[in-house]
């Protein structure tokens, strides 16, 4: 059934709540208007009212409409992520307190670069840093040292390269503090060790250093920092720092084999190269942490830094959630043996899942009381990971996925902010110095420590308003992936059913039980034995439920995604068994070699219709089974046709 609480928080797929918003716009576009006038209030209008009867008036507003009716008729050719007819990608609708808010800020044009840009919103951003900091498990009392530090991106891709400039300036720094600073700061022995400090420790030594300089005099303090600096990699470059460090090499990340195409590029940015992204085997697409000591055991025995390992929190393709648990757990082992390295957590996907695991006050709910709510949800294993996030050093969380933002709106998140300070650039035209350096003083100089320079604060109040609506926690905002994952679980079930209602057609099957509400089905025609003949089907499924751009909307029932599944990333025994399930031939593997699969993101809140009795999930397995009953009647009327043609 729907949760009737649901039903104010979006525009919804009919336009149900079009008042609603219709009434906010137009309420706030009016204060705004007040908030001009009454801001000096003495000043003359500049624009006289007979300017709207003028024909240049006239003439510039017909344009206008123009343009807007043209763009209005363009965009009706967009694709529908409002419907619960649509299972394809990683969007739904938008919640309306988001929309509301950005819709409300825009006119204000915000730019939360520093608080001389914004003096509203880029408070509301560093507060949005500390609500999803709480949703994670972080500290996020900024009275307390220690407190997590988190900020918007323009999405995950620029969120996980924050995270790998964070960890790479705090592996780093220690190696220059060892080349110039005083012994009695507890400097490590020799660079090996320096490089190779845990996170935790490495933070403890920046935190020393900062102590020691606060208690010199001014321009003592400011030589011995330009010192540092200057044997920082960030100052040198990652050639001249290798080259005065010669015991070292760059680090490695390792990542999991189906790692999102971010960390590689992050690779490249910073200079490090690609090839230094490590992959490491999954079972059933999820961190095989088997392997994943293995990897560790090797750079140990090479003395081959590691920078972080990352670990993904609801894959893009399958929905899987690694071992979180697990890997902190191998950091914490190697720390100790002198392989220090971060575990950075891509929940670009899975991180508003955590809302289901979080009590109102805080808190980690027992796994049996979220399980009473669903059929299998969620996995003892998923509740371990899911648990074990506070321990991590880094998270990657985007609120237009899950958290059904606009785009573009990703964050970061760190576990310590005192190490942000590695990041700081100065820019005197931009940037004040704070007369008090406490933790919200520093950080309204937001663009000294982001990697963009101008973003948009109509963002952050978007965000910042819809965490405050709806509280992260199973009360409240949890209630929203709540109602997805009990779809997931219908669409699991229905699957099932499909495919022994359709086993006469096709072999069918969920390749992967999913950890989260993102679904993957692999089909293959009855009699077909080979992959390409596999690809080819899906193909041209597949075409039937994309976006076609020269074609009305309407004319698709439902609208899904593909996905390529490489048989070379299974384990053997894994692919020998799904090659089984679809009764494909095993045949020798050949690099790159892929199954292509339906996969559907089941966002969309209103998928189980209870208030009109209807379950769009049992409607999209009812025309999958209408369109594959065509498409194998007329690959069966095309191979008689070809063999009367023989004969």
């Amino acid at each position: 059934m729907t949760d009737p609480t649901l039903y104010p928080c979006f525009l919804g797929p009919y336009g149900e709540n079009d008042d609603l918003l219709e009434k906010l716009v137009v309420e706030f576009l009016r204060d705004h208007v007040y908030w001009r006038r009454n801001f000096h209030p003495e000043d003359p209008p500049a624009i006289p009212t007979r300017a709207a009867k003028q024909p240049q008036f006239l003439s510039f507003e017909a344009r206008l409409r123009r343009e807007l009716h043209a763009l209005s008729a363009s965009l009706k050719r967009s694709v529908p992520f409002h419907s619960p007819r649509y299972l394809g990608h990683m969007v739904s609708d938008v919640l309306l307190p988001g929309l509301a808010a950005q819709m409300l800020t825009l006119p204000y044009n915000p730019n939360n670069v520093s608080e001389d840009a914004a003096p509203v919103t880029v408070d509301l951003e560093v507060q949005v840093g500390l609500q999803l900091a709480r949703l994670i498990g972080y500290r996020h009392d900024p009275a307390q040292p220690d407190c997590a530090f988190g900020h918007l991106t323009s999405g995950g891709t620029l969120a996980n390269f924050q995270a790998l400039r964070l960890a790479l300036a705090l592996k780093a720094f220690p190696v220059a503090l060892r080349a110039v600073a005083p012994i009695e700061i507890g400097l490590p022995e020799d660079d090996w060790t320096a490089f190779n400090l845990a996170p935790d420790a490495a933070t403890a030594l920046l935190v020393r250093w900062q102590d020691w300089l606060a208690s010199l005099p001014l321009g003592e303090r400011n030589r011995w920092t330009a010192a540092v600096e200057a044997q920082r990699l960030e100052s040198l470059g990652l050639c001249d720092f290798f080259a005065r460090h010669p015991q070292l090499q760059p680090p490695i990340v390792l990542t999991p084999l189906s790692a999102h195409y971010s960390w590689p590029k992050g690779l490249k940015l910073l200079g490090l190269g690609a090839d230094r992204a490590v992959p490491v085997a999954q079972q059933d697409m999820r961190v095989d942490l088997g392997a994943l000591e293995e990897a560790l055991e090797r750079a140990q025995a090479a003395r081959q830094p590691v920078l972080m390992t990352v670990a993904v929190l609801g894959t893009t393709e399958f929905g899987a959630i690694d071992p979180v648990d697990g890997i902190v757990a191998l950091r914490d082992r190697y720390a100790a043996a002198g392989l220090g390295f971060a575990v950075h957590v891509d929940a670009a996907w899975g991180g508003y899942l955590a809302t289901l695991f979080r009590e109102p006050g805080g808190g980690l709910r027992p796994r049996e009381a979220i399980a009473a709510d669903f059929a299998n949800f969620p996995a003892p294993r998923v509740h371990a990971a899911m648990a074990a996030l506070c321990r991590t050093d880094s998270v990657t969380i985007d609120p237009h996925k899950l958290g059904y933002m606009p785009y573009g709106a990703g964050a970061f998140v760190c576990k310590d902010h005192r190490p942000m300070s590695l990041l700081a650039v100065e820019a005197d035209y931009v940037f004040t110095r704070a007369a008090s350096e406490d933790y919200l003083a520093r950080y309204r100089q937001l663009g000294r420590y982001i990697p963009e320079g101008s973003k948009p604060g109509a963002m952050a109040a978007a965000v910042y308003v819809t965490h405050r609506v709806l509280p992260l926690d199973h009360c409240n905002f949890g209630r929203i992936p709540a109602q997805t994952l009990r779809a997931t679980e219908a669409f699991v079930a229905r699957a099932a059913q499909f495919a022994a209602e359709c086993a006469h057609l096709v072999h069918a099957c969920v390749p992967f039980a999913p950890d989260s509400n993102l679904v993957c089905l692999a089909l293959n025609p009855c009699g077909n034995t080979s992959i390409s003949g596999l690809n080819e089907f899906v193909g041209r499924l597949h075409d039937e439920v994309r976006i076609d751009p020269t074609a009305p909307l309407q004319l698709r029932e439902f609208f899904a995604s593909t996905t390529r599944l490489r048989i070379d990333i299974l384990n053997r025994d894994t692919a020998l068994r799904l090659l089984k399930r679809l009764q494909l031939l095993p045949a020798p593997q050949e690099a790159g070699e892929s199954l292509l699969i339906l996969r559907h993101t089941l966002m969309n809140p209103f998928l189980l219709d209870a208030e009109n009795d209807i379950s769009y999930v049992d409607r999209y397995f009812k025309f999958l089974t209408r369109r594959i009953t065509a498409l194998c009647a007329g690959v069966t009327a095309s191979t008689h046709s070809n063999d009367s043609m023989v004969a």
